[in-house]
This record gives structure tokens, sequence and C-alpha cells, in this order.
């Protein structure tokens, strides 16, 4: 299957990288003048190649095409003609997007599945807004829920909204290849950050449209479970999830105090969300006097679910990512470049990286040369500035 990526930044680039994953052949098409914009946010970098773009742009090749030129979107346009997957994400107010659009690119190739990715969504009073990840957080509500009560908005640790729309993108184009295989025939598939947030919400939705309460930043607590949240030991911190009344009631003999299961504040989940913040300060004043080590320990025993807080080094240093293989390295010109696997393994086997990033317009030459573009028309496109 051969992919023709043509986004930048995040949720394309890592759709794109995902699809490599699962075996696609992918060509990166990148502006001649600095590439995908990700090449530049840095620091860290790695021979003046940052460590964000290195994280989501494996397994495929990159070929350097100045999209603005007519010459640059005739070279598109043979490579679309191969092509089972095309990804965007031109804003929808773009040249490019006219340009470059299904009804142009489908009628070279009606077998093409084309997936589209913007900010804010096909329709709309926001169609044409810009926006990166921490604008969609914004805008779809995300940081009005993150953060500690009567704090400050914060931004959610990761770049959420970006990755879920690749996500989505992704099963829409697993879906249209299916089809397919049936149809003989192309979809275009459209989603963005902002939608993608929107399906996130799931219990957050619905809990506003059966309720009408707003719901609110809880810190790490969950506004339908309690006790479901950090809490602080003598050393540091640790999440216990009592999702249901069985599981809440051996937190309470595990904690030697089982009197609170039969509490009448406490006997039910839902009378424990009520009283959430009588529950929590019982249980703080409890844990505190012991190590995150000796809760996990007993915790575990009695067979309710807990955690220690693990610091992004401390999850990659532990013995059980180890064990699941999911750091692999590949070899990139500047040396070995570890990479987080896919999450996906297949009859057992981990999924893992065939190829480095690529520099900009690594694989320019080869792939024009598949494409039967001689060497000399080549030199000319190259002079001219057209490819790199």
């Amino acid at each position: 299957m051969q992919v023709v990526d043509l986004s930048s930044s995040l949720a394309g680039p890592y759709l794109g990288m995902c699809l490599g994953d699962l075996g696609a052949e992918v060509i990166k098409v990148e502006n001649p003048n600095g590439g995908d914009m990700t090449r530049q946010w840095s620091p860290p970098e790695v021979a003046g190649e940052s460590a964000y773009f290195l994280s989501t742009n494996r397994n495929k090749r990159s070929v350097a095409l100045d999209l603005q030129t007519t010459a640059g979107r005739e070279l598109l346009l043979r490579l679309v003609e191969r092509a089972d997957v095309v990804i965007d994400n031109f804003r929808p107010d773009s040249t490019l997007h006219r340009l470059l659009s299904y009804e142009v690119l489908s009628q070279r190739n009606p077998r093409l599945v084309m997936v589209h990715l913007s900010a804010f969504g096909e329709t709309g009073p926001w169609r044409d807004r810009p926006g990166y990840d921490l604008i969609a957080q914004a805008a779809a509500g995300l940081m009005s829920v993150t953060g500690e009560p009567d704090g400050a908005p914060v931004r959610a640790g990761f770049s959420v909204a970006d990755l879920s729309a690749g996500m989505f993108g992704l099963a829409g184009v697993l879906a249209a290849l299916v089809e397919r295989s049936h149809t003989q025939r192309g979809r275009y598939i459209t989603t963005s950050l902002f939608e993608a947030q929107l399906g996130l919400h799931v219990n957050l939705a619905m809990n506003l449209f059966l309720s009408g309460d707003v719901p609110q930043p809880l810190g790490s607590a969950h506004p339908n479970l309690a006790p479901y949240q950090v809490f602080s030991a003598s050393d540091g911190y640790l999440v216990i999830a009592a999702g249901n009344d069985r599981l809440y009631q051996r937190l309470c003999v595990a904690i030697a105090r089982p009197e609170l299961a039969q509490d009448a504040r406490f006997r039910t989940n839902p009378e424990r969300v009520t009283h959430r913040g009588e529950l929590v300060k019982i249980l703080e004043d409890v844990l505190v006097y012991n190590t995150v080590d000796h809760w996990c320990a007993v915790l575990e025993e009695n067979g309710v679910p807990v955690s220690p807080l693990l610091n992004i080094s401390d999850v990659y240093a532990h013995a059980h990512t180890q064990a699941l293989g999911m750091v692999r390295s590949v070899e990139h010109i500047a040396g070995p470049i570890p990479q987080v696997a896919s999450p996906l393994s297949l009859d057992g086997k981990r999924l893992t990286p065939r190829s480095a990033p690529p520099t900009l317009g690594q694989h320019t030459t080869a792939v024009l040369s598949e494409l039967g573009v001689d060497s000399d028309t080549q030199a000319a496109l190259r002079a001219a500035g057209t490819i790199r």
C-alpha cells in the first residue's frame, strides 16, 4: 500500500507513521524550503533534526517538492496516480486545499482514499480558523476540566487534540480501504482537532446532557467515581482506583479501616461521589503515614487497583516497559535513534520500525526516478528550486 503524506505538524504525520508501522510505503512530500515545520521545533535535536520531528516520521521517504509551482504539483499528481491514500492538513481557506482537493486528485485516481485533517472541521463559523493543539484543547473544553478546582486552566500534558485526530483519521482510512476492496472506489474522509476532542468527551458530555451541570476541573479525581484519584503517601504519590463498591470494600480492609465500608456516607458509589471531600480527607489522613511502596504492596495484595505515580523517565526505565519491547532503535544518518514502537502486536509480535525519519529531500531523486523522471529533468527542476 502506498501513502502520500502532504501533512505537517503532528496529527497528519502521526497518522502517516501509524500506516507506515502497519507496513505501508509512505512518501512524505515537503516544501524544499525547510520542510515540515516540526523539523525546527527544538531543542532537543540530533544533527539538526528536532526530537519532535524524529518522534512521528519513521518509516517514511522524504520528497521535497514545491507545490506552489505547476511543475511541483504535476509531479505530485503522478505520485497520486500510484497512491492508495493521501493525507493532508492544508487550511480550508488555502490555495493548496483548492488546487489539491479530493475532486482534483480523485480525477487522476478514482480509487484514492484521502483524509483531510483540519483544526475545526469542514463547515461552521470556525471553519477557516487556524489552530494548533493548544487552541483545540481550549476551544473544545478540555482545558476547562483539566487542573485543580479553583485553579488556572491547564493544558493536558501531551497533545491530545492532535493525536486523537490522527487516530480517528486512521480509523477512517482503514474503514475506507476495507470498503474499497468491495466497491473499487475511494473515499474522502475529514476530521479535525476540534471534532476529535468532542469525540472523546463521552461521559463528560453525557453528564452535561442529563444533569445540566457544567463539568468542572477535579484535579486527578473522576466526576462519576470515588475514590478514584491521586493520594499522598509519606514519600510520594500513588493512584487508587476503587471503581466499584466491591473494590471500595477491599480498600477499607486493606487500610485497616473496615468500618468505612459501612459508613452511611460511603456505602455506595453515588454516596461516595456526593461525599467525596469527606472521604478523601479520611483516606489522606491514613495514607500519609506510610510509603508508596508499602501501600502499593498492601493494596495489590487485596486486589485494589493501584499504581505509583511515575515520571516519564521512570516509565522507560521500568522493567515492564522493557519487557513489552516498547523502545526500539533505527539507524539515522546521525547514528542510532531510539523510537517508541507501535503499541500494536500482531500474533504476539511487536510492530517494529523499519527505517529512520528521513532528512529533508533524502529520497527525492530515487522516488522521481521511479516515476520515470530522468536525471537531466531532475537537474533542471532542482536548479529552478522546484525540488530538493
